[in-house]
């Protein structure tokens, strides 16, 4: 993954095979992706890189993330839980999202049309942080398929690291097994 920001706008995130190739999906949204960076820069948003990607943060909060994907490119809003979405323009970013917290985007003049209603989101987002306000957390259950209570009580180190994980990182096996089971017909049975 790249860790300099101008390898991001140039070569890509660094995450797959396409990296710095003339396929790599942030090549296709190169123009509508530097409007975005002009627009976080503008509002005094610190440039950053995380996870591949340019982030931008007020103080020690990240308020927001790119991405670039073959179909679109997003703008992803960190504690978007808080956010008024006056516009209805957040989307889920999948099916497992608590909350709307992008903006997707599917041409490159689509940021430099939507200027002023991005600036105004990233300004709230930015009130947020400077005011340390973040979203309640939200707990909820999610059912432990048999088959993994079975492997964790049959294999003590597997129980041992299964529990060593992250609780995102166990709800996210959670997720991905009882979808699994719900899309494979031979193991409901």
């Amino acid at each position: 993954m790249i860790t300099d920001i101008e390898d991001y706008f140039e070569k890509g995130c660094g995450r797959c095979e396409r990296f710095d190739t003339s396929d790599c999906s942030v090549r296709r949204w190169t123009a509508g992706l530097q409007d975005l960076r002009r627009i976080c820069v503008s509002e005094e948003l610190v440039e950053t890189v995380k996870w591949g990607h340019p982030c931008y943060m007020s103080g020690s909060r990240n308020i927001v993330i790119f991405g670039a994907f073959r179909e679109d490119y997003r703008l992803a809003f960190f504690n978007a839980a808080l956010m008024q979405d006056p516009g209805r323009i957040f989307q889920k970013q999948g099916p497992n999202t608590r909350h709307p917290d992008m903006i997707r985007f599917t041409e490159n003049a689509q940021p430099s049309e939507m200027a002023t209603v991005i600036r105004s989101y990233l300004r709230e987002a930015i009130g947020y942080a400077k005011s340390g306000l973040k979203p309640p957390k939200e707990h909820f259950e999610i059912e432990m398929p048999a088959e993994l209570t079975d492997a964790l009580d049959c294999d003590p180190e597997l129980a041992e690291a299964f529990t060593r994980l992250t609780p995102g990182r166990q709800k996210s096996y959670l997720i991905n097994l009882n979808a699994t089971k719900t899309r494979t017909p031979e193991l409901r049975a």
